[in-house]
C-alpha cells in the first residue's frame, strides 16, 4: 500500500508496526496513533483516498482489539467514512459500541439495520446516543428490550412522539424500571407526567393489594401517599417547575390538587409550588398569592389560606412551617429543600405546639415518610 501521499501525517513505522506489529496490543497502539493523525489532518482527495484503504484495513483486521481502538478513535469524527462506520457497527459489540453510542456519521437508516440484528448492549448503545429520531425510538420499542427501552426513556435526545409515549405505557406499564426511566427526562408533556403519576399509583396499589392482606382504607391511603411522593418527585427531577401553573391546574383538574399534597410539598420545601397551589385554589394570581404568603404580618398568610378552602385545623402547621422558612436564606434547590427539611425536624417539636393532637399525627404522617426518604438517600 502506497502512503508517499501521507507521508506528512504518518511514517513507514506507523504502517509497519501496524502490519507487523509484535502483538495485538502494538498494532493496537499503531491503529489508534494512524487514526488519531489522520482525523486530524487536512487531506486532499488523494491523500483520503490513501487514508480510507489504511482505515479500511484497520477494519478487517482480525485481531479484535485492533479494531476496537479504531472504532473508540474515531467515535466522534465526521470524517470515518460511512461504509466503514457501517462496518464497524455490524462488528462484535466492543467494536460496535463505540460508534453507535456516538458517531455522526451513521444516519438512521443504518442504526435501524443495525437494530434488525441487534442485541441488548448495541440496542442500549443506539437508544443512549444524543439525537434517537422517533423512527429508531419505535424500533427500539418493537424489540421489547426494557433494557434499552429503559435508556431511550431516560435519554433526552431520544424523540419520543405521541406514539412513543402510548406505546411505552400500554407495553411497559407492568415494568417498574421502565416507569422510573421517565422522570429522568428533563422535561415531560404535562400530559405524559399525569399518566405517569397515576401509573406509579395504581402499581403500588395494586402490588400492596397482591402481597399484602390490608385493609381497603388503609391500601388507598397508602396508594394515595405513594401518588403524593411521585407527584412531587416529579417536581424535583422532571423539570416541571417551568411550568407550575399548569402543572397545578392539571392537578386540580384531576382533583389530586389535595391538602395532603400541599402540605407534603411545604413540608419538603416546595414553596414555588404552594405558591401557584393556593393562587389556584384561592383564584388569584401567582403574584398575589406570593404577596400574601410571605407577608411578614399575621393577616395575609391568614387571608389567602382561608380562600383556598383548605381544612382551618392544617393552617397552624402551614403557618408554623413558613415561618422556618423564612427565618432562613435558603435557595431553591435541591441542597436548599434539604437543608429547610432537616431544620423543620429540629424545630418541630416547638413549632408545632399547641396543634391538636390528632391534627399533629396528620401533619406528622406527611413530614415523616418524607424525612425517612431523605435519610435513606443520605
Amino acid at each position: 500500500m502506497s502512503v508517499v501521499a501521507l507521508r506528512n501525517s504518518l511514517t513507514n513505522d506507523d504502517i509497519r508496526r501496524l502490519v507487523k506489529g509484535e502483538n495485538d496490543e502494538d498494532r493496537a497502539m499503531a491503529a489508534r496513533k494512524i487514526c488519531r493523525r489522520m482525523d486530524a489532518a487536512s487531506l486532499t482527495e488523494v491523500e483520503r483516498t490513501a487514508a480510507r484503504d489504511i482505515l479500511d484495513l484497520i477494519a478487517r483486521d482480525a485481531a479484535e482489539l485492533v479494531r476496537r481502538a479504531m472504532s473508540i478513535t474515531l467515535r466522534q469524527s465526521p470524517n470515518l467514512p460511512r461504509d466503514i462506520a457501517r462496518k464497524l457497527a455490524a462488528d462484535v459489540d466492543s467494536v460496535a459500541t463505540p460508534v453507535l453510542e456516538t458517531s455522526p456519521v451513521l444516519t438512521d437508516e443504518d442504526l435501524l439495520v443495525v437494530l434488525q440484528t441487534a442485541e441488548t448492549t448495541k440496542r442500549c448503545a443506539i437508544a443512549g446516543r444524543s439525537q434517537v429520531a422517533p423512527i429508531v425510538v419505535h424500533e427500539i420499542l418493537d424489540s421489547g428490550d426494557d433494557a434499552a427501552v429503559s435508556v431511550a426513556a431516560s435519554n433526552d435526545g431520544a424523540e419520543f412522539d405521541d406514539a412513543a409515549y402510548q406505546r411505552a405505557f400500554t407495553e411497559f406499564c407492568e415494568n417498574s424500571g421502565v416507569m422510573d426511566a421517565f422522570v429522568a427526562r428533563s422535561q415531560l408533556p404535562l400530559s405524559v407526567t399525569e399518566r405517569l403519576i397515576a401509573h406509579v399509583s395504581d402499581v403500588a396499589l395494586n402490588r400492596l393489594v397482591k402481597t399484602h392482606a390490608l385493609p381497603p382504607q388503609l391500601a388507598v391511603e397508602l396508594s394515595e401517599g405513594a401518588r403524593e411522593r411521585a407527584t412531587l418527585d416529579l417536581v424535583d427531577q422532571a423539570g416541571l417547575a417551568h411550568e407550575p401553573k399548569h402543572f397545578v391546574q392539571q392537578l386540580r383538574l384531576n382533583s389530586r390538587l389535595t391538602p395532603s399534597l400541599i402540605l407534603r410539598a411545604l413540608l419538603r420545601g416546595h414553596i414555588a409550588f404552594v405558591e401557584h397551589a393556593f393562587a389556584e385554589l384561592a383564584g388569584v394570581t401567582h403574584s398575589r398569592a406570593w404577596l400574601l404568603v410571605h407577608d411578614a404580618g399575621p393577616l395575609g398568610l391568614r387571608a389567602v389560606y382561608d380562600r383556598t378552602g383548605m381544612p382551618s385545623r392544617l393552617y397552624p402547621a402551614v403557618r408554623a412551617a413558613l415561618d422556618v422558612y423564612h427565618g432562613m436564606e435558603i435557595p431553591q434547590d435541591d441542597a436548599g429543600r434539604a437543608h429547610f427539611r432537616r431544620a423543620l425536624a429540629e424545630r418541630a417539636i416547638t413549632r408545632f405546639q399547641g396543634i391538636p393532637e390528632e391534627d399533629l399525627d396528620y401533619v406528622m404522617s406527611r413530614f415523616d415518610d418524607d424525612m425517612d426518604a431523605l435519610k435513606a438517600t443520605g
